[in-house]
């Protein structure tokens, strides 16, 4: 017999087996709102994109349901339609894809992004100088990251884009991950009294929230009349799954229509939450010339803030899409 053993002796062990036996499924910590325990409403889904086959790459999965590394292509050259099309189809089935080691040239970039959709110009963010079509997101000592917050982008739009393919410039040797999250998943974690509250809601977007600094004040009437406030609906249905979605955030969100402030906030801060649930989400480390293609209704990205002063440098193409719906 040890020694340790000996000392403690006296200790009544009182579990036979694992502490989770038995328990219904996710149990809420008492006193608080949050639960803990197996997020059971993924397990579908999971086990549905495990047996997923391909045939123009190979694929690693980054999480049960959302993120996958396509392995086994060339970006620096024109692909064929079909690989185009399975591409495609893969981004509709993790909502986030990612590419290693593809040192394509900005043009080329604007190129393969062209393959899935016409691009927008994004007015309130610089681009690349030579190549409109890409967002240039330059970090350094005098400029940080102030996108580690969860997000879909361009909500402010009537028609956000569609989809978003980011390419690493520039990277800091330690910090500076994105991390992505499931919308369908943060759906479908919410209790049945909150989607039935929210199903039919209405939820004002607007750009002045995050961008109004940048337009001078003798613009911005006219600014405002060129992107109005917007509303989508609280929860949308992807436009190629049919899925629903989460659809709020709190940098572009204003508030519930026809709800007061205080209670709007109250209940988007709830639903944003939900995107918190690590176990809704995947998180990629960047390394020179890595990509990230992710699908703009079906995830939120987070870009951690940890790297401050050095820099990183990033180039973002953006597909428009269409106006989001429910049912």
């Amino acid at each position: 017999m040890s020694e340790t053993l000996h000392q403690n002796e006296d200790v009544e062990i009182l579990a036979s087996e694992d502490p989770g036996v038995g328990l219904p499924g996710r149990v809420k910590l008492p006193g608080y709102s949050r639960t803990m325990g197996p997020q059971t409403h993924l397990f579908a889904e999971r086990d549905r994109l495990q047996g997923l086959r391909w045939q123009h790459f190979d694929v690693q999965q980054l999480s049960p349901t959302v993120g996958a590394e396509l392995i086994g292509l060339d970006l620096t050259q024109e692909l064929p339609q079909q690989v185009i099309d399975e591409i495609q189809q893969a981004l509709w089935d993790y909502k986030v894809i990612f590419f290693r080691d593809q040192p394509i040239t900005s043009e080329q970039h604007v190129s393969f992004a062209s393959r899935f959709g016409e691009l927008e110009i994004h007015p309130f963010l610089p681009p690349n100088t030579e190549t409109p079509e890409l967002v240039r997101f330059e970090k350094n000592d005098k400029a940080g990251g102030y996108e580690n917050q969860w997000h879909h982008d361009v909500t402010w739009r009537k028609t956000p884009s569609r989809g978003a393919i980011l390419r690493a410039v520039e990277v800091p040797p330690v910090g500076g991950d994105t991390l992505f999250v499931d919308a369908h998943a943060a759906y479908g974690g919410l209790d049945q009294e909150t989607k039935d509250l929210i199903d039919d809601l209405v939820a004002t977007h607007d750009f002045f929230r995050a961008f109004a600094r940048l337009v001078p004040d003798e613009k911005k009437e006219e600014i405002r009349e060129q992107y109005p406030i917007v509303e989508h609906p609280v929860v949308i249905n992807h436009y190629q799954t049919g899925k629903p979605l989460l659809y709020v955030n709190r940098i572009f969100v204003t508030g519930i229509k026809g709800w007061e402030e205080e209670r709007s906030f109250a209940l988007l801060d709830l639903l944003c939450r939900e995107f918190e649930v690590l176990e809704y989400s995947c998180r990629f480390k960047w390394e020179p010339n890595s990509i990230a293609f992710w699908d703009n209704q079906a995830v939120q990205h987070y870009a951690t803030s940890d790297y401050s002063p050095q820099r990183r440098v990033m180039e973002r193409a953006s597909i428009k899409g269409s106006q989001p719906a429910r049912g």
